[in-house]
């Protein structure tokens, strides 16, 4: 059976009366997506009540934190979906330059009311308080991008997977229900305004002044069409050895979900449905839920609750003891951030998935531990450390800047983890090298496909060659 919005879901965020505007507004800003998203259903629902016209907007900034022309591209290829599906729902839909927040209060001015999705990040957050506090109409947020809303699940920051898991079970069988598809009632595409024109996607981008230097790629495009026939193609083809070859990087065993559901392209409940439904064994789709809902929501959760997400302060303090305990000891070898993003280490490994990242956008999960694990042990100190993986993460993967990329990278360095044995450079941080990484996968054939895919030859420095230039902390 389908449902209507949870309450759960719907924020209410001030107290007034509906104003007497043209028009009901939806600030499409994380879900942007035209199917199974619950703040559109709402704000087409409430258009319906106040019987009004419904207007879609999107601020698109030039400025967006630590983007580049890659991250712009997808996200435009999925803007260009929402166009055409919410045209085929006879709804208007406006896409304009310009701070987000004052994109949507220019527009709530001849609004009687507002709806919007929420975001979890501090600009995100920043953007909304901003536009409550700007306009004279009720304003409601709907949360549609996680399985459980956050606060639902939780009221505080959580330990660990372990602490969130039986929160997050609790709720999965009122918030896993498909979402009923709301009629509108009165025809939107003649509301007067105009956006971006969406049909020539390179001409928006070519004319944004973002980081070109970090340019589109050809293995992953962006909308929910696209997110789909990905979700397909792994449920048809992938998803019964799921479990068993999710951490082996050289197999294809992984959904490439991550993208989507981060430009909020596909719903993560429309995914898990999907995945229920696909008749894969109990083990591949209990697995997969774990991913896809309770470590995802873990990172939402973590960036929610710690107002520092992004500070190496945020970190266990068990964690910071450690690693400050073991900061001085002897690295045999010293990369630059250069050496790094140039893939100029003796680890062919971690070259490969150095490679998969910069020219793919993508990097197999298994890998990303590994690769983060070594970046502690090739630089000087724990902090720069830090901040190099996070720069890394965030400048080339198409997934990157997402609460996921926050907390994964903390995970590296003891975040939802526990202490271990204790070892030189990493003290009781968790530890991989690459003779685990050859017990656990097979990364020659990672490193081949890497290379296959990407067209740039994987190399690594002779061993006896250590690299011991230095940069400033």
């Amino acid at each position: 059976m389908t449902t209507t919005v949870e309450p759960e879901r719907i924020h209410v965020c001030n107290d007034i009366e509906p104003g007497s505007g043209d028009y009901t507004l939806y600030w499409m800003q994380a879900s942007v997506r035209s199917e199974h998203n619950p703040a559109l259903e709402h704000a087409i629902a409430e258009a319906n009540e106040l019987g009004q016209r419904l207007l879609v907007c999107f601020g698109l900034t030039d400025d967006y934190p630590e983007a580049s022309a890659r991250q712009y591209q997808f996200l435009l290829e999925g803007l260009a979906a929402v166009d055409t599906a919410l045209r085929r729902r006879n709804i208007k839909f406006v896409v304009r330059r310009g701070s987000p927040d004052e994109v949507a209060i220019d527009l709530a001015a001849d609004a009687s009311s507002l709806v919007m999705d929420r975001g979890y990040l501090r600009h995100q957050r920043s953007w909304r308080r901003n536009v409550v506090a700007a306009v004279d109409i009720p304003v409601t947020e709907v949360e549609g991008d996680v399985v459980v809303p956050v606060e639902t699940a939780s009221d505080k920051r959580e330990y660990a997977a372990r602490t969130l898991r039986p929160k997050i079970h609790e709720h999965l069988d009122r918030f896993l229900r498909p979402l009923r598809t709301t009629p509108v009632d009165k025809h939107s595409l003649n509301l007067a305004g105009d956006g971006l024109d969406l049909s020539d996607i390179g001409a928006v981008l070519a004319d944004l002044d973002v980081d070109h230097s970090v340019p589109p790629v050809d293995h992953h495009h962006g909308g929910t069409p696209q997110a789909r026939a990905t979700l397909d193609g792994f449920l048809d083809d992938r998803f019964g050895d799921y479990d068993e070859h999710r951490n082996q990087p050289q197999t294809d065993s992984v959904s490439y979900m991550s993208m989507y559901l981060h430009y909020g392209h596909i719903s993560p409940v429309y995914v898990a449905l999907r995945a229920a439904e696909a008749g894969a064994p109990k083990e591949d789709l209990e697995s997969f839920l774990e991913e896809l809902i309770v470590r995802r929501e873990l990172t939402f959760n973590y960036v929610w609750f710690e107002p520092d997400y992004d500070a190496y302060s945020a970190l266990p303090q068990w964690a910071r003891d450690t690693l400050e305990e073991h900061k001085d000891d002897e690295r045999e070898y010293v990369y630059t951030r250069q050496e790094l993003e140039d893939a100029a280490t003796h680890d062919p490994y971690w070259n490969a998935a150095m490679v998969e990242m910069r020219e793919l956008g993508y990097m197999h999960n298994y890998m990303r531990m590994y690769w983060g694990k070594k970046i502690v042990e090739w630089t000087n100190t724990p902090e720069y450390a830090y901040r190099t993986a996070l720069y890394l993460n965030n400048k080339f993967l198409l997934d990157g800047r997402d609460p996921n990329s926050y907390a994964n990278v903390g995970w590296v360095f003891g975040l939802h983890d526990r202490p271990w044995t204790e070892r030189e450079i990493f003290g009781k941080i968790r530890y991989m090298n690459a003779n685990g990484l050859r017990r656990k996968a097979k990364p020659d054939e990672y490193v081949a496909k890497v290379a296959e895919r990407s067209g740039v030859p994987i190399v690594g420095a002779d061993a006896g060659s250590s690299q011991t230039s230095l940069e400033v902390s």
